[in-house]
């Protein structure tokens, strides 16, 4: 009876095909890499003829009125479906959001917020933007918007952007309450372009070892890694890690530019090919910044796309240890081409390859339900449940090492994931968003005297006085939620918890720095790399 059913429904799914492929015919604009504009589809007279008819059935004898645009914008997703999983339909009420977080850059007041209570709470005010301008204040608390209130009524994290972004040069009036303060401030704003850092952290991690946090790749992230390391070098850094844990890529030239400052000139970073792409090689050009000095690349499966292009090319012409868990797959090259009605589709062209003929992308012969759950919900605490060589091809690196296919970045020392200390109480608390929200509170109250009485972050972190105090309010809270709570498993816990809640109060009183300096001093994978780093000589 399925079969039946299928078999019943396949001319219709034909048809929404069809039209589709009309659809992109007449409205694809020319490829980014320039050149004539062609369509991407191509049909002989018979096939036109048959389009037509189609068309025109569907027009006029099809049983109920048809919303033509939303069935055709279904059937474009349906039909991407059908390709490789990064091939994407962009509606063009999504466009821009989805644009700007590669462009580095978006238009509003400058502001990161939390929603504590119902209301809108300045985490930060973005250096150089337009809300830091006006004298917003980190901690203070949104409550009016134009003439709209907008405490206590449920607004949501989108209501928020909906309300505050908006194009360059427009103004936004927000009314604030501030501590101390029992009147409503007015701040009258300007809206400017506010940049969308993608370096979370640069700074010494031991004596003259650097760490560098790279969250993706985007037009600003090379110029941001160049910053960063210049300040790392003038502070004597002789040694690196590069983190690219969570890192979901991004630019390609953005990947290249950063790899190009590790590698000598005219090694291979990457290649690319497809069946209507040549093959076309990417290559270290000048001299490096960073070309000699010991250095060692982050990755877990998160890392995707353009942190796989760096692992890769890193690892293929033996010039990082690569240490962490085995990277997403994604090796996929997309194009985007944008429609006259705003919209885009990202189709993937070609594929990624690293200088010893590695295929970044990871098989989905078995569907893309299948292909995301292999990435993100495999056993990745044991080693050899992401090294089963047996089943993955061999390929060799420059000076002759054994590397691995079969898609993604197989690191050089594994380091599993990390279990100790994971309890149900600790489970319970971070899903719940516990840690978070006692976190951002505890900051909010006591922002001012925790800058006073510690010179910087990392006084902060060395002193343990607090960590009794930290906790027993932490478990109270906890218990105050209704999550069940036992004296052993918040032992077993402890280290993780007071870490996890000390890094989020120096992000919400400091910096992102703070929350990776803090965060890092029990992270087993950056442990491993400073004991590589140690056997080496810069």
């Amino acid at each position: 009876m399925q079969q039946n059913r299928n078999i019943i429904w396949l001319p219709v799914l034909l048809a929404i095909a069809v039209v589709f492929g009309m659809f992109i015919g007449r409205h694809v604009q020319p490829s980014a890499k320039g050149g004539p504009s062609k369509s991407l589809f191509y049909s002989s007279a018979s096939s036109d003829n048959k389009i037509n008819e189609v068309i025109q059935l569907i027009n006029s004898e099809y049983v109920d009125t048809i919303n033509t645009e939303q069935l055709t914008e279904k059937a474009i997703v349906s039909l991407l479906e059908q390709l490789d999983p990064h091939s994407a339909y962009i509606p063009a009420s999504s466009l821009t959001s989805v644009n700007e977080d590669l462009q580095g850059n978006f238009e509003g007041i400058g502001i990161e917020f939390n929603i504590l209570k119902d209301t809108i709470v300045v985490v930060t005010a973005i250096s150089g933007g337009p809300s830091e301008a006006v004298g917003i204040r980190a901690g203070d608390r949104i409550v009016k918007i134009d003439e709209e209130w907008v405490a206590g009524n449920g607004i949501q994290n989108e209501g928020v952007i909906k309300r505050l972004r908006g194009k360059k040069g427009t103004k936004v009036q927000v009314f604030v309450l501030r501590n101390g303060r029992s009147e409503l401030i007015p701040f009258s704003i300007k809206r400017d372009k506010i940049p969308l850092y993608s370096l979370d952290a640069a700074y010494i991690l031991q004596q003259d070892v650097g760490y560098i946090k790279i969250n993706r790749f985007a037009e600003t992230t090379y110029q941001e890694f160049l910053d960063g390391l210049n300040r790392l070098e003038k502070q004597g850094v002789k040694k690196l890690i590069l983190d690219l844990r969570g890192n979901p890529g991004g630019f390609l030239n953005a990947a290249t530019d950063i790899a190009d400052e590790f590698l000598a000139r005219k090694k291979l970073i990457v290649y690319t090919e497809g069946k209507s792409r040549k093959k076309r090689f990417y290559y270290a050009t000048a001299a490096g910044k960073f070309e000699t000095q010991p250095l060692v690349v982050l990755i877990d499966e998160g890392s995707a796309s353009a942190s796989e292009i760096v692992a890769g090319a890193l690892q293929d012409n033996d010039r990082a240890i690569i240490i962490g868990r085995r990277s997403f797959g994604k090796g996929l090259v997309q194009e985007q081409i944008e429609f006259d009605d705003g919209s885009a589709l990202r189709l993937t062209v070609s594929r990624y390859y690293t200088p010893s003929g590695r295929s970044i992308q990871r098989p989905y012969v078995e569907g893309i339900e299948k292909y995301y759950e292999e990435a993100y919900l495999s056993d990745h605490t044991v080693a050899d449940s992401l090294l089963k060589h047996d089943s993955l091809e061999i390929f060799k690196t420059l000076g002759g090492r054994i590397v691995y296919g079969g898609g993604g970045i197989t690191p050089d020392i594994i380091v599993p994931y990390d279990t100790t200390g994971i309890t149900p109480f600790l489970t319970a608390v971070v899903s719940k968003g516990l840690t978070y929200d006692f976190s951002f509170e505890y900051a909010d109250k006591n922002r001012d005297v925790l800058r006073k009485k510690y010179k910087d972050y990392t006084a902060f972190e060395h002193d343990k006085t607090l960590d009794q105090h930290l906790l027993s309010q932490f478990v109270s809270l906890a218990q105050q939620k209704g999550v069940v709570t036992t004296q052993s498993e918040v032992q077993i816990s402890s280290s993780l918890l007071l870490s996890r809640i000390k890094s989020l109060i120096a992000r919400n009183v400091w910096n992102n720095e703070a929350f990776y300096y803090i965060i890092n001093q029990n992270d087993k994978a950056v442990k491993k790399a400073l004991e590589e780093l140690k056997k080496v000589k810069p």
